[in-house]
């Protein structure tokens, strides 16, 4: 209150989800959070979201599942959310900071995304980030724009001018067509314009690690003490995982002899890592599951039997 701020414990994550959908509609920033089953219960929500064309942001912070699982961190969450979450034809733009800083700084800007797109953007942490304390500064405080809730798409009531509706729903097949044709068309410009990754050692390296969030942290540790082994290795972490980096790896398919990527879950990223490659190297995979966080030992044994195979495609 003291900032001009809501905060608004919701009954349930359902409730909670559709308390955010009717605030954006309103026109006014608005985000909630929660945990993998969680996230789970609000995807009908996000799904109306996304057919509505408002904006809000939604935090995932992931934990061990499936089922109820554990609050142990994980990553098993990546094909629900960066692959669209709810039912229809739609994407979630998605941002998975590995360090508390960049937690901080892609929450602070995935409102400033959300708002240019008319689009939800949902911050893919997992358990470690969630409860990491390191050093971080906050960005500036900007004022609250009074302005901004006159958007003239939100609902605030129509004195003085044509009423706004919004809806989801278009009962004729061709209009919802066209719509879908209108979204598709916008995740075009996004995957254009708000692709985001980071690179360490990739200059002159021959094998390539891929991870992001907590298992690219340790990813890096690796790669470290490959380097000092003399192994010509390199980190590459996405942090835009829709819009995907895809075609900053397909130009590292072009010198790396063989890909790694590291996850912890089953292997969910990796398949987006392989059509990206796209055949030009071969990609292995090394996941823990359930909420174990890999260490780094782990992740450099399979660099070098990555290393020592020798694989080259080309």
């Amino acid at each position: 209150p003291e900032l001009n701020r809501v905060f608004l414990q919701a009954e349930s994550e359902v409730a909670a989800i559709n308390m955010v959908y009717g605030a954006a509609c309103a026109g006014t920033r608005v985000m909630t959070s929660s945990s993998s089953p969680g996230v789970s219960l609000m995807m009908e929500g996000v799904s109306y979201i996304a057919g509505s064309e408002v904006p809000c942001v939604i935090v995932d912070v992931m934990r061990g599942g499936p089922g109820l699982g554990n609050i142990a961190p994980a990553q098993a969450d990546y094909f629900q959310v960066v692959k669209g979450g709810g039912h229809g034809d739609y994407r979630l733009i998605v941002l998975a900071p590995a360090t508390v800083q960049e937690a901080i700084d892609l929450t602070y800007e995935a409102f400033d995304i959300a708002d240019k797109y008319r689009h939800a953007v949902v911050i893919l942490a997992d358990g470690n980030v969630g409860q990491l304390m390191e050093p971080a500064e906050l960005p500036p405080m900007r004022p609250c724009d009074p302005g901004r809730a006159r958007a003239p798409w939100a609902l605030t009531g129509a004195a003085g001018r044509r009423k706004n509706i919004i809806s989801s729903i278009h009962l004729v097949p061709e209009e919802e067509e066209e719509f879908n044709r209108k979204l598709q068309a916008q995740l075009d410009v996004i995957r254009r314009n708000e692709m985001r990754y980071y690179e360490y050692e990739t200059v002159d390296a021959e094998y390539v690690v891929v991870a992001f969030g907590t298992a690219g942290r340790v990813a890096q540790t690796a790669v470290k003490q490959a380097r000092a082994l003399g192994l010509p290795v390199g980190l590459f972490r996405p942090i835009s995982l829709f819009p995907f980096p895809e075609e900053r790896l397909a130009e590292l398919a072009q010198q790396a002899r063989s890909f790694l990527v590291v996850e912890m879950n089953a292997g969910q990223m990796v398949e987006d890592v392989r059509l990206a490659v796209n055949g030009q190297a071969p990609v292995r995979f090394y996941g823990r599951m359930g909420g174990v966080v890999p260490l780094p030992d782990e992740v450099l044994t399979s660099i070098r039997h990555m290393t020592a195979k020798q694989e080259d495609y080309r």
